[in-house]
């Protein structure tokens, strides 16, 4: 079967590999759109330490369900649309003894620490099949990464009557804006393009904050009275938006970190004391945060085909990789069509 593959940094190309043989407790899809995550560029650029490759990348799918497997419950047919949690867990870390699945210690989450889905047929235990409802296969493609931000509000406790500063509007940045803002919280999306921040005042924002032209500081103090925000989401991940977390969160904050810092971070530590922070990592997603997306996007109030920038079929997959990479900041997501 045909699938997209990294051989090595920069170099992407379609390969045939073997089409998967279906296995007791497995669901067989027929994929018919991948997005390109952050990891992939990452992977594409030679920059990610837990791919090793070649490696077929892919892990934000719609796919509709090909054949069904003996010892699967009932509720999973032929034709079904659907999407992919593909993240594994070992059961016997702490975090899976504390029941926090989604950051298990031993992780391989598909394309990454594994070969993933970016072709066009997967196998997976039913387990990791999650139905889609009536939501159209292609924005089944949303649901992961908008997972994840949604994930990083439930850390943070996001409550009505907070101040959410969230620093990125990619597409994790947009899961959050959405989330945060279903809670009735007050949201303040914070990026570098002003398109991506009209997508995020769409999505739910009520406001905006340009980092590079105006004064982020400035900005969230008169939103916020003077208090600073009561919860940063970072989304980015650099050293830059890490410590405007830092300063932006208001006394007795929140900063919920998503992104992660290629390179080490410079903190005024008093910040952590004086403020008396509570500062969260989020990892991925969990089933209940996946279920929060599908209903979220069944009310029709997102603007999710904004959320698409490209939709390219698989031997175009290299060079809009190429674009991406040559511009990451124009980028929400490009799929790719099986």
């Amino acid at each position: 079967m045909k699938a997209v593959r990294i051989a090595a940094p920069l170099e992407m190309g379609v390969a045939e590999i073997e089409k998967p043989v279906l296995k007791a407790g497995e669901v067989l899809v027929k994929i018919k759109y991948v997005g390109f995550c952050g990891s992939d560029l990452n992977t594409y650029l030679g920059r990610n330490p837990m791919v090793k490759m070649p490696v077929v990348p892919g892990h934000e799918v719609g796919a509709v369900i090909e054949e069904v497997g003996s010892d699967v419950p009932d509720g999973f047919t032929k034709g079904m649309v659907v999407t992919l949690n593909p993240y594994t867990n070992c059961g016997n870390c702490a975090s899976c003894r504390n029941g926090r699945y989604n950051a298990c210690e031993h992780n391989e989450t598909l394309g990454v620490q594994r070969q993933g889905v970016m072709c066009e047929y997967a196998a997976l235990p039913w387990q990791k099949i999650i139905p889609a409802g009536d939501i159209p296969v292609r924005s089944c493609a949303l649901i992961e990464p908008m997972s994840v931000g949604f994930h990083a509000v439930s850390r943070a406790g996001v409550t009505d009557n907070s101040f959410v500063m969230v620093i990125g509007c990619g597409m994790v940045g947009l899961g959050a804006v959405v989330r945060a803002s279903l809670r009735g919280a007050t949201v303040i999306a914070a990026d570098i393009d002003d398109e991506k921040l009209a997508l995020a005042r769409e999505a739910g924002a009520a406001y905006t904050v340009n980092t590079i032209t105006e004064n982020v500081h400035e900005r969230i103090q008169a939103i916020t009275g003077g208090y600073g925000a009561d919860v940063v989401i970072e989304a980015v991940g650099s050293p830059v938006t890490y410590v405007m977390a830092v300063n932006e969160v208001g006394f007795t904050g929140c900063v919920t970190c998503i992104g992660y810092a290629k390179s080490e971070v410079a903190f005024q530590t008093k910040l952590f004391v004086q403020k008396e922070l509570d500062i969260r990592g989020s990892r991925n997603a969990t089933p209940a945060d996946f279920r929060a997306v599908i209903n979220s996007i069944n009310t029709g109030k997102y603007p999710i085909e904004k959320f698409i920038s490209k939709v390219v079929k698989p031997e175009e997959a290299a060079d809009a990789m190429k674009e991406w990479s040559e511009n990451p900041g124009k980028v929400f997501r490009i799929l790719v069509e099986f």
